[in-house]
C-alpha cells in the first residue's frame, strides 16, 4: 500500500434525526458557516443532474496542521435521509460515503464517515512515509471540530428566540488563522 493513501471510519453520535443530519451535511455550500475550522471556502461547480447526483463543489480546506487543501467533490450517490457518497479529486483523490442511522431510542443519530483518500499535495504525497501519524492526528483533529460544530448547528437550527441562539457559542475556528491571510 502506498504510504500517501488513508483510510478513516468516523463515527459520531449526535441528538437529531438522520433528516436533520443529512440536511446539514448534504449542503456543502454551508460547510464554511457551521464547520469553519476545516472548511474555508466552498463553490458549486456544476449542479446537479436530473437523477439528483453529480453536484460538484471547489473545496478549500486544512486542519490543525498550518497547511490547507484544495480539492474537489462529486456527488457519487445518495439516499436521504440516510447517506450520501462523494468522489474526491485533486490535492485529495478517494472517496468517501455519509452514513445516518437512527438509533432505538428515537433521539440520538449514529453518524459514519468512511473515508478513503490518497493525498496528492506534495508536502503529504512525499512525507506520508514518515509523518502520516502526525497526517492522520490532523485528520482527526478535523473530524473532531466537525462533530462539535455540527452539535451547535443542531442548537442553532432549534432555537426559538433570538435570545437562545445568541447563548450558543460560535464553532471552533481554523487554527494559524493568520496564515490564511
Amino acid at each position: 500500500m502506498k504510504s500517501n493513501r488513508y483510510h478513516f471510519i468516523t463515527h459520531w453520535k449526535v441528538e437529531a434525526k438522520p433528516t436533520e443530519v443529512y440536511e446539514i451535511l448534504e449542503q456543502a455550500e454551508r460547510l464554511p458557516q457551521w464547520w469553519p475550522a476545516v472548511y474555508l471556502e466552498v463553490t458549486t461547480t456544476k449542479e446537479n443532474d436530473e437523477r439528483g447526483i453529480g453536484r460538484e463543489v471547489a473545496l478549500y480546506t486544512k486542519g490543525w496542521l498550518p497547511y490547507t487543501l484544495r480539492w474537489q467533490s462529486r456527488l457519487t450517490a445518495k439516499n436521504p435521509p440516510h447517506g450520501f457518497s462523494i468522489e474526491a479529486f485533486g490535492d485529495l483523490m478517494g472517496a468517501g460515503t455519509w452514513s445516518f442511522e437512527q438509533d432505538e431510542d428515537g433521539i440520538h443519530c449514529h453518524i459514519t464517515y468512511d473515508w478513503q483518500v490518497e493525498a496528492n499535495k506534495p508536502i503529504l504525497r512525499y512525507f506520508s512515509f514518515f509523518l502520516k501519524p502526525l497526517f492522520s492526528a490532523n485528520h482527526h483533529w478535523a473530524m473532531r471540530t466537525g462533530e462539535e460544530s455540527l452539535r451547535l448547528e443542531l442548537q442553532r437550527r432549534k432555537t426559538k428566540t433570538a435570545e437562545e441562539y445568541q447563548l450558543i457559542p460560535p464553532p471552533p475556528q481554523p487554527t494559524f488563522g493568520w496564515l490564511l491571510k
